[in-house]
This record gives structure tokens, sequence and C-alpha cells, in this order.
């Protein structure tokens, strides 16, 4: 029989460094391009991102990538990143749930700013590994 400590621990592993690896994704800081592209290989086909708020916006992966990549590659938006601060992770089989608060900074159009909010994602486990099948933020006003 599995040992299901090990098991959970290894895929909570993975989960954490894909959720890293998507919030990098944006990073642009010191002049280097934010890799936008690499969410398409962290999510399932037919993956939804929503983000919440004053409006509600459902996206699929293209049409959430590239309006970040051109606000990310313009000059609009530079000095950009955004990490997790804290995280609860349920698995159970071959779903798991992740909701976690994070910060951002960046400097838009000239402004200094921060901010932070909180994140949704759940994931599967397909035969490449863990993938993201939706994700969902709420930015604090």
């Amino acid at each position: 029989m599995p040992n299901t400590t090990n098991t959970v621990m290894a895929a909570k592993a993975e989960i954490d460094a894909i959720t890293a690896e998507f919030f990098g994704a944006f990073d642009n800081r010191g002049g280097s391009e934010a890799d936008v592209d690499r969410i398409r290989r962290l999510t399932i086909p037919g993956a939804v991102i929503v983000s919440t708020g004053p409006a509600t916006t459902a996206y699929t992966v293209d049409e959430f990538i590239e309006p970040r990549r051109k606000l990310l590659s313009d000059g609009r938006l530079v000095e950009f990143s955004e990490w997790e601060t804290s995280e609860h992770t349920q698995i159970a089989g071959d779903i798991a749930a992740r909701f976690g608060e994070y910060r951002k900074s960046g400097v838009m159009n000239g402004e200094p700013f921060e901010g932070g909010g909180t994140k949704s994602i759940q994931f599967v486990r397909t035969p490449e590994g863990w993938r993201i099948a939706s994700f969902t933020w709420y930015d604090q006003p």
C-alpha cells in the first residue's frame, strides 16, 4: 500500500512549484521580459481564469494572457512582481484547491504602487503532472 503522507507531500510540493511559477510569469523586474506564455504550460486545455470585483470577468487562457503580455511589455507596467504571502491547500486524490493571499508591486505609468488580494486555484492531476484547471482572484480595494 502506498504511503499516503508521502504522496500528499509530493503533490503539495508540485502544487507549490506550479503556483510559484504562475506568479512568476508576470515578473518584469530589472528589465526582464515577463513570460506569460508559461501559463499555457501550467493549465489544462479549457482552463478558466476569473477576476472578481466591481465586474466579474471570465477569461480563456488566451484572453487572459494577451492583454497582460501587452501591459507588461509596452512600458506602462514595469518593475512588476507578485507573490503569495499565505496559503491553504487541500488535496483529495487527483484534485486540489488552494486558497491564498498575495501581494504585488510595480510602477504603472510612472507611479509606484502596491496592492494585494486573494487568489483561489483549482488543480487537477494529469498524466503530465498537476495543472491548473481554474484560477480566481480578488484584488483588495
